[in-house]
């Protein structure tokens, strides 16, 4: 509070000093004064004091100076109160108008510094407001109070206040600004110091002459000077300067000096010495604000063009220090760029003319090494708006002679600029595979192999068994061990197989594809309905709904809907037509949603989510057999495409399989009508 009371102590000193300095400007045979500094302190007076703890201190304050001046300098009473009134609603209105347009600006109740063209512009337009409405108000009081009224009076009103305001309020906001900032103070140098003191001197110079040489018209000419100021010199100092140089035009043409001085009228005089003024005002602000903008606008140019160099040569570094090769075709068919994996890739061949050269002359073919068609090149499908992904070619020429498999994948770029091509070295991963194939193999030979011979002996002996008496004990006893030794060996064979599978669906690449999951599941399907009627089983019942194509490995999608199909078949009631639905929606993520229901006999509580990791058996003590891999494989394959699985309780009885995989890129054609 005692901060806000001296600051209003302060303004009103000033206010006091700016009414003095208006009265003794009163125009001959009138009640107006040629300037009134008042507007101008009024209005960062209330601008200052807008958030002050005693708001209503403030215009009361300035009522009793404003009365207190204008009585002791001659002016009745009534028009002193009529004064009152035009100030405080000329400052109503400006703030309101001037808050609406610059609500960013300090003094607005913003935080900005006045220090663009278009502000400088809306701050005109309040104070042309503002300035209006005191017209509307002082003018006609007068005539109201002398019962005389000139349309010069209500325009010499205007116009002075249009320039008080706007000349103070422009220099009180900015170095209301920088006091509440801070003060840009930087070491000038010494070049820029003598520049200053010449453009005061010079200034002074030639505003003593213009004015104080009376048979001297250089009134109009001396903008030089303001020009000068506002191209070279701080915004702050132009303002000052063209308060100071303002000043000192009045009062020459107050004094009977220079080129206003010799109009015989007064309010004629009093317009064209505020028209100058103002002129100077507005052209020097403009143009140190445009100077202001254009040197802002500049620096961030330079800023941004210094954050996109240090950007482009980050991601130079990265593109060039990735293993991926990388490289931008352009539709001419030559190199915007490549790494230098991408040269390294290809053996470091490279064409002579900087042109992408034919398969052959880097030695591409297909992986099987037959001949790579140019028009299947992935850059030449790319720039032809053709996206590639993962297409695998082989590379074998003098800087690789063993032989290298690649990925390729390619993308168009927009507006037709050209294509990026990725290479990848898969090398490893299709000698990975190849091993993993040839252990599989062996596995299936060497652990599948010993199972065989044991099964046919089995076999051999239950054949022997059956010539024999059957009520002989010795033979009773010897066929329940050999059937377990068959069971034994059922099993191990299921575990075998179902190891092998999970060790596939865990390790082996996969090659997605897009592929149509209604053929896929009719196959799984008819298969499941043919093996019933072999087994001399309840045949399945399978009613399948809308099914969307998928982009999966046609091998590992097959292993999960007849794993997933199997388990609903398997796990069914005795006596009980396996009945099971399969259908499909696109969920909000655009991943293809398969769900497939049964009327098995569920799931126990408590093991929908153990059902899915490894050798997890929820029906042990039921009866039916297992190793407890299938859903673990199921659940690895579905992950393995980005997808996911789950189980819920079916309300009709048995159990909703759901899982997420990835929608087809293309429409596939219908599979054709069986004949």
């Amino acid at each position: 509070m005692t901060a806000s009371l001296l600051r209003t102590t302060v303004w009103a000193a000033l206010y006091l000093l700016a009414t003095i300095a208006g009265r003794l400007t009163i125009m001959e045979g009138s009640s107006l004064s040629l300037v009134w500094p008042a507007a101008g302190v009024s209005i960062v007076w209330f601008a200052t004091q807008r958030k002050a703890r005693i708001r209503w201190l403030d215009p009361v304050a300035l009522a009793l100076i404003t009365v207190a001046v204008n009585v002791a300098t001659g002016a009745p009473l009534v028009l002193a109160l009529w004064f009152v009134v035009a100030n405080l609603v000329q400052a109503a209105v400006f703030m309101r108008t001037f808050e609406r347009l610059c609500p960013h600006l300090w003094g607005a109740g913003g935080d900005e510094l006045l220090a663009r063209s278009a502000d400088l512009w809306r701050l005109l337009v309040a104070t042309c407001a503002g300035a209006a409405a005191g017209a509307l108000v002082g003018p006609v009081a007068v005539w109201l109070t002398t019962g005389q009224y000139r349309w010069s009076d209500g325009a010499v009103w205007l116009l002075r206040n249009v320039v008080s305001i706007l000349l103070i309020s422009a220099v009180g906001f900015r170095l209301g600004y920088h006091h509440s900032t801070g003060w840009p103070l930087k070491r000038a140098r010494p070049g820029r110091l003598f520049e200053y003191a010449a453009l005061v001197v010079c200034s002074l110079t030639a505003y003593g002459a213009g004015f104080g040489v009376s048979h001297l018209p250089l009134a109009f000419p001396l903008l030089t000077v303001t020009v000068w100021a506002a191209l070279r010199l701080h915004t702050t100092f132009v303002v000052l300067h063209d308060l100071s140089l303002g000043a000192i035009a009045v009062l020459f043409t107050l004094h009977g000096n220079g080129p206003f001085a010799a109009v015989p009228s007064h309010p004629v005089r009093a317009l064209l010495a505020q028209g100058f003024v103002g002129l100077i005002a507005v052209v020097g602000l403009s143009i140190a604000l445009g100077r202001d903008e254009r040197t802002e606008l500049m620096d961030r140019l330079a800023a941004a063009t210094r954050e996109a160099e240090a950007q482009a040569r980050l991601v130079t570094t990265i593109v060039n220090s990735m293993s991926e090769g990388v490289s931008v075709v352009r539709p001419d068919l030559t190199w915007a760029m490549r790494n230098p994996a991408a040269v390294s890739l290809l053996g470091g061949v490279t064409s002579a003319d900087g042109t992408v050269a034919r398969p052959d002359y880097y030695g591409i073919t297909l992986p099987d090494g037959s001949p790579l068609p140019p028009q299947e090149m992935a850059h030449t499908q790319a720039l032809a708006g053709e996206e590639v992904r993962g297409q695998e070619v082989l590379v074998r020429n003098a800087g690789i002679p063993e032989g290298r498999i690649l990925s390729i994948s390619a993308t168009p770029l927009p507006d037709e600029a050209g294509a990026v091509i990725v290479f990848h070295d898969v090398t490893a991963d299709r000698r990975h595979r190849d091993e993993l194939s040839s252990f599989a193999g062996v596995v299936a030979h060497d652990l599948l192999n010993p199972l065989t011979t044991i099964d046919g002996w089995a076999e051999n002996l239950a054949d022997t068994l059956e010539t024999m008496p059957k009520d002989d004990p010795a033979v009773r006893d010897a066929g329940d061990s050999l059937a377990r030794i068959t069971r034994a060996s059922s099993r191990m064979r299921h575990l075998i197989n179902d190891l092998l599978a999970y060790t596939t669906a865990r390790n082996a690449a996969i090659a997605p594809v897009d592929v149509a999951l209604r053929d896929l599941v009719d196959e799984v399907t008819n298969a499941r309905t043919d093996l019933a009627a072999a087994a001399g089983t309840p045949t399945p019942e399978f009613t399948l709904g809308h099914l969307d194509d998928v982009r999966a490995d046609p091998v590992l999608l097959r292993q999960l809907l007849d794993n997933l199909i199997g388990n609903a078949v398997k796990y069914t009631a005795p006596g009980t037509i396996p009945r099971i639905t399969i259908s499909s929606t696109v969920d909000e993520d655009a991943l293809v949603r398969v769900e497939l229901t049964d009327n098995g006999i569920g799931i126990p509580p408590g093991h929908h989510d153990a059902i899915f990791t490894n050798f997890h058996r929820a029906h042990r003590s039921s009866g039916y057999a297992g190793t407890g891999l299938g859903l673990a494989i199921c659940k690895r394959i579905v992950e393995r495409h980005g997808g996911s699985i789950s189980v819920t309780d079916n309300p009709a009885g048995g159990s909703r399989f759901t899982f997420t995989l990835p929608p087809a890129e293309s429409k596939l054609a219908p599979a054709p009508a069986a004949v």
